[in-house]
């Protein structure tokens, strides 16, 4: 058995960057370690410095996704207020996605630490499920618990429609504060 070489630094990281910019998916902190043979806290500490240096890096429950610029198709976004139990969580998302709709974030104000902000990066629902499993296996509260349920998400679309249609779903199922 042979033994991997372990890349050193700069040449690491610029690895880890071509890695991510030629992925369709998210890659794993536990992936690029392997990937590199260093420890998955070094990749913590790369994927720190590069986006240091501006590189549009972000840190999803699936993995670490390069955001790429394309221009050949138009996107929208919005703000939108929800409020609901934790348990009506995976609903919320489902009913976003099936509209083919993109959650980007989660964003609560706390009384302490003021606005607070995660990628959660859904598009359709095996991403869903995969939030949902991975929340449910590390037993992490979600940020809305802290608000008694109020957050906004920002959600992305190819047309305004899609993000009307969101919205007047959500409503209907009581998830949308007004």
């Amino acid at each position: 058995m042979t033994e991997t070489k372990k890349i050193l630094g700069e040449e690491r990281r610029a690895f880890i960057l071509q890695l991510l910019k030629n992925s369709a998916e998210p890659l794993t902190g536990s992936d690029l370690a392997s990937r590199t043979n260093v420890s998955r806290q070094v990749i913590v500490g790369d994927i720190t410095l590069l986006k240091a240096k501006n590189e549009p890096i972000l840190a999803t429950s699936q993995g670490y996704i390069y955001l790429k610029q394309d221009n050949a198709i138009p996107s929208y976004e919005r703000t939108i207020a929800c409020r609901h139990s934790p348990e009506e969580t995976e609903k919320e998302l489902n009913l976003i996605v099936d509209h083919g709709v993109t959650v980007k974030d989660v964003k609560i104000e706390h009384a302490v630490y003021g606005d607070l902000t995660a990628s959660i990066m859904v598009s359709n629902r095996q991403d869903v499920k995969q939030f949902m499993e991975k929340i449910r296996s590390t037993k992490a509260s979600l940020l809305s618990e802290l608000t008694g349920g109020i957050h906004l998400h920002t959600i992305s679309a190819e047309n305004t429609a899609a993000l009307d249609q969101v919205e007047a779903a959500l409503k209907k199922a009581g998830l949308l504060m007004e």
